[in-house]
């Protein structure tokens, strides 16, 4: 029988030298360098640490002081080659650091002990569901009060100093407490090279009074980090290519969709290899826009079913074979599990293994392996492809704006596109903006992300932050929901301070319209800001700022025209005061489905 993917009934690569890269000489073994008598001052922990941040990569790192971690920051600053940004509080320096990390490989922030680990939890935990490197760092208790009876500050008043680290376990894929120096080089190199090959989140707990002292260990010019290059198995990798190769040979109008796990694979380049060679019309997945090149001739849009790009899912479900590399199929990317694939049609490719048509499956093959070795097997067919361009009708326009009425959301979005270049990057919060930016046209070298597995209403603030941080050479274009805005807002005041330059639209309706849509209520109204004071007064005559307010479609152009002129060099706020019911037809679908997954009675007991 027949199963279905996404059913209610189914239970960038970096060149060697740069972030997350494993260099190609191999890994050297490291030794105490000096007897004890003669260790030099800068041979500590705290300098270890700072080196071994800027080693893989790292520039800038993000935090709040407190009295745990005082000591290590003092050791982080001191290091040239790193940048300290403090933030408003720990949740968005969690943020940004997520945000840094999709544009620069790795990220990294430094909280202190249990008020602010667990206060930089949840984006920690969103960064684990998106795949990223990001190494938490938390100041921890004086050595020398583990193991006693002793009750500290910033706990919950019981002397056990284990509630941050079990609350860490469940969302880093490992986790490290330096409580003493014998073991301490050991521990930050595990966690830090385990957060690069994992392509996950980790947490190093310091304790504070150790980042100052000297150790044998520690040498002042460490051996370069170095991670052994994970290889495919020869055997496997041939034989997944074999069987892959006969199903998909023998399909009349195959398809290709890229996942958002080509990111953690690196297999970008290697998707559009295959992509070449095939001839296949390619899709994208949701969370996956942004990584596969829109401009591709074959490129036919978002796959995300009921709510996917014109004319993109009649293409992908009426296929007899689709490749899928690196899906995630959720309730949110099968639209309340409502998707018309089947298993038996499907190549599913994830960043370690294939399988096959819901038949053998093949572990140990590299995405990137695969893909490229496919691409050298394949005949070429382009008969979805010019399907697709026999059913094809341009985007209709929206309808003209008369003069001074009340501005659509889809007059916003017109203009936005227009704003999009290879020097600009598009960070799109939880919300309509999902939809809305989902449709946007990326030209060649235009960044785009957004949180779609975590999902957490306010990510969009901190993420743009550290983007903006990391991207120099782009400007970021942002676009959040006024109560997405009011969950994290503080951090503006932040790219004010490092003189970041995006775009932010907010978009004013007065609630939270995803939620709306999903499930109305009274609680999906919110207090109502002057978004633009408020941000003004961030600003306070520091830094550079400008602020408008949009009413109209001529608001809007005077805007976007003095952003992008005079005020390019600055940090420019445009909020957008929108109908409270003025949504995207995709969200009204998508929040209908995604209501009836929620709603489903339970299973007979």
């Amino acid at each position: 029988m027949e199963t279905s993917i996404g059913s209610v009934d189914a239970a960038k690569p970096a060149p060697n030298g740069m972030v997350g890269s494993p260099p190609s000489s191999t890994a050297h073994p490291i030794t105490p360098c000096l007897p004890a008598a003669a260790i030099p001052s800068e041979c500590t922990l705290g300098g270890h640490v700072a080196r071994r941040l800027v080693q893989v990569g790292v520039r800038d790192f993000f935090g709040v002081p407190g009295d745990f971690n005082l000591t290590l920051l003092d050791h982080l600053i001191a290091e040239p080659g790193l940048n300290y940004v403090g933030c408003c509080n720990e949740l968005n320096a969690g943020y940004a650091a997520d945000g840094y990390a999709r544009a620069h490989g790795v990220g990294a922030c430094v909280v202190t002990f249990t008020v602010g680990g667990l206060s930089v939890l949840n984006a920690i935990a969103g960064a684990y569901s998106e795949n990223l490197p990001l190494i938490c760092i938390a100041g921890g208790p004086n050595s020398s009060d583990f193991g006693t009876s002793r009750i500290l500050h910033h706990t919950i008043g019981l002397p056990d100093f284990s509630q941050e680290l079990r609350c860490f376990q469940t969302v880093t894929c490992i986790q490290a407490v330096v409580n003493n120096l014998e073991d301490a080089h050991e521990l930050v190199d595990t966690a830090i090279s385990t957060a690069l090959k994992e392509s996950k989140p980790v947490y190093i707990s310091i304790s504070c009074n150790l980042p100052g002292i000297p150790h044998p260990t520690f040498t002042p010019e460490p051996v370069p980090f170095s991670l052994s290059p994970r290889v495919s198995n020869k055997m496997g990798l041939e034989a997944a290519v074999e069987a892959t190769v006969a199903f998909l040979n023998k399909a009349v109008k195959p398809v290709m969709v890229g996942g958002p796990k080509i990111r953690v694979a690196k297999a970008g380049d290697a998707f559009v290899e295959l992509a070449n060679a095939s001839g296949y019309a390619v899709a994208v997945m949701p969370s996956a826009k942004g990584l596969v090149p829109e401009t591709h001739p074959r490129f036919i849009g978002t796959y995300w079913g009921a709510v996917s790009t014109a004319f993109c899912s009649e293409i992908v479900e009426s296929s007899d074979a689709y490749i899928f590399a690196g899906p995630i199929f959720n309730d949110y990317s099968s639209v309340g599990y409502s998707l018309l694939l089947k298993k038996e049609k499907a190549i599913i490719v994830e960043p370690d293994r294939v399988v096959v048509a819901n038949g053998p499956a093949f572990g140990c093959v590299l995405m990137k392996d695969f893909l490229r070795e496919l691409a050298k097997r394949l005949k070429k067919n382009t008969t979805a492809y010019e399907n697709y361009q026999r059913i094809f009708v341009p985007d209709g326009q929206p309808l003209e704006a008369a003069p001074k009425e009340p501005i659509r959301v889809n007059i916003l979005f017109k203009h936005i596109q227009k704003m999009l270049s290879g020097d600009t990057a598009v960070i799109a919060e939880t919300g309509d903006s999902w939809f809305n930016c989902q449709k946007l046209k990326l030209p060649d070298g235009c960044g785009y992300e957004f949180q779609m597995q975590y999902g957490s209403i306010g990510w969009s603030v901190g993420a743009t932050l550290g983007y903006a941080q990391a991207a120099k050479d782009k400007r970021v274009i942002a676009c959040i929901g006024d109560g997405s805005f009011q969950v994290t807002a503080q951090d503006v005041s932040t790219m004010i301070r490092f003189g970041q330059n995006p775009i932010i639209f907010p978009i004013n309706n007065g609630g939270y319209t995803i939620e709306v849509e999903i499930h109305d209520g009274p609680y999906n109204v919110i207090k109502n800001w002057n978004y633009t004071a408020f941000v003004e007064a961030l600003h306070n005559g520091e830094g550079k700022c400008w602020t408008a307010k949009v009413f109209c479609e001529e608001d809007l152009k005077e805007a976007i025209e003095t952003a992008t002129g005079p005020k390019k060099g600055c940090l420019c706020f445009i909020e957008v005061i929108a109908h409270k019911d003025d949504t995207s037809k995709e969200l009204l679908e998508w929040g209908s489905r995604v209501a009836a997954a929620n709603s489903r009675p339970p299973n007979p007991q």
